[in-house]
């Protein structure tokens, strides 16, 4: 099931729990507004490029819209229709005031030189630049961007708009980034793991943890369950997966990584087959890769009892189904992977107020919202009589719906 008919599908059993107007339903199921541009750039060489760009506004019943951009050759409309509903339900969740969009250009990143991104990203955002803003949609970083394509979005934005650090977040600390911002999507991963093991009677410490993706999300969260004494056994990214039953030595394995460009090669650990990681004997399994990799062929043999998501849409709802039948518990991504626009939240306060916050406030804060984020889920998940996932949606879905209402959905 692609991301759009799961998400479509979780929203529309989320909307039936809560008795939601049918009406209603179909209003906060259909986009706010959807952007398709071409975007032709030079090419270093002389030759012309042209890619297709996107930016799917989903909704703004709470507040500006927010969401990322990502720049990867599989970028299409149904991808990016899903990422930003998700949104809309994840900030929602955050209960940080923002609704959801999400964006992105069908390109290859590592196939274009660092000038040629920039053409890019600056002729991207002259289609787009009466389109967002700072109280109408914030961008972010995504899959293959960072923060230099936030500073040439916030350069080329404030060309025709005057200097507006909060466009964006995301970016820079020397252009108003937020101290936390990097680390902020895998340290709610830990607030979030450390929240649901709490809830059953268990901490970190001891708890063996497979991680897929060691990107800035898996890295991070290692770097920090390690720390809090979780022994991490395996994890993969796209150059391999390796394993290494008494715990990996992350200090060490992030060095290679920053060395080597990935986790392959690491001499304190097994090669394994990247295809088993998400079937490693473990007790928490963090997929932080791709969507849609635990799906009705792998879930039977997952060995794990908790799954964090620390992706978007990891899970397909048939697997959902099977982990269900052998009680897995599933922490949601659209809490569990919050942290990172709950930080880029904190970012555009501060640049809206123009004043910076210490790196001990960001995390300090952020552990409150993510904290309180578990409880108002497991609220929820009282309520209505259902697992996380659905506590996630009927907790989002009831705070835009009754946001919509409010602003006088029916006039």
């Amino acid at each position: 099931m692609n991301a759009l008919a799961a998400t479509n599908r979780n929203f529309k059993l989320a909307a039936r729990l809560l008795g939601l107007d049918s009406k209603l339903e179909k209003s906060l199921l259909i986009p706010f507004r959807e952007i398709k541009v071409e975007c032709t750039i030079p090419k270093d060489d002389g030759s012309l490029a042209s890619f297709v760009g996107f930016r799917v506004q989903h909704d703004n019943a709470r507040g500006p819209m927010k969401g990322g951009i990502r720049y990867h050759p599989e970028v299409d409309p149904d991808e990016v229709n899903a990422l930003a509903q998700l949104m809309t339900w994840k900030t929602a969740v955050a209960n940080i005031p923002y609704g959801g969009a999400k964006g992105g250009i069908g390109c290859s990143p590592s196939d274009l030189s660092n000038s040629e991104l920039e053409r890019l990203t600056r002729v991207f955002t002259q289609k787009i630049h009466d389109l967002i803003g700072i109280h109408t949609d914030v961008p972010a970083p995504d899959m293959g961007t960072n923060p230099q394509t936030m500073a040439w979005i916030l350069d080329e934005y404030s060309k025709f708009h005057g200097y507006s650090p909060a466009v964006v977040t995301g970016k820079p600390i020397d252009l108003g980034g937020s101290l936390g911002r990097d680390a902020a999507t895998g340290r709610g991963v830990l607030f979030a793991t450390e929240a649901l093991l709490k809830e059953h009677g268990k901490s970190i410490a001891g708890q063996r943890f497979v991680i897929q993706g060691f990107g800035n999300v898996g890295s991070w969260a290692a770097k920090l369950i390690n720390e809090q004494g979780g022994k991490i056994v395996a994890v993969s990214d796209i150059t391999g997966a390796i394993k290494n039953e008494n715990g990996l030595n992350i200090a060490s394995l992030l060095k290679h990584v920053k060395e080597n460009r990935g986790v392959k090669g690491f001499n304190d650990a097994r090669p394994i087959d990247p295809h088993s990681i998400l079937v490693e004997d473990c007790d928490v399994l963090i997929p932080a890769a791709l969507g849609g990799v635990i799906n009705r062929d792998n879930a039977n043999d997952i060995k794990a009892k908790y799954i964090i998501e620390a992706a978007n849409h990891p899970t397909d709802p048939e697997a959902d189904e099977i982990l269900a039948k052998k009680g897995v518990v599933i922490l949601p991504d659209i809490y569990a992977n919050s942290g990172g626009v709950t930080v880029s939240y904190f970012e555009w306060v501060q640049n809206i107020q123009g004043f910076m916050w210490d790196e001990d406030k960001v995390n300090a804060e952020l552990k409150t919202y993510m904290t309180r984020g578990f409880k108002d889920v497991k609220d929820m998940c009282k309520t209505h009589n259902c697992d996380l996932r659905m506590g996630a949606f009927t907790l989002g879905v009831n705070r835009v719906a009754r946001a919509t209402v409010l602003r006088g959905w029916e006039a």
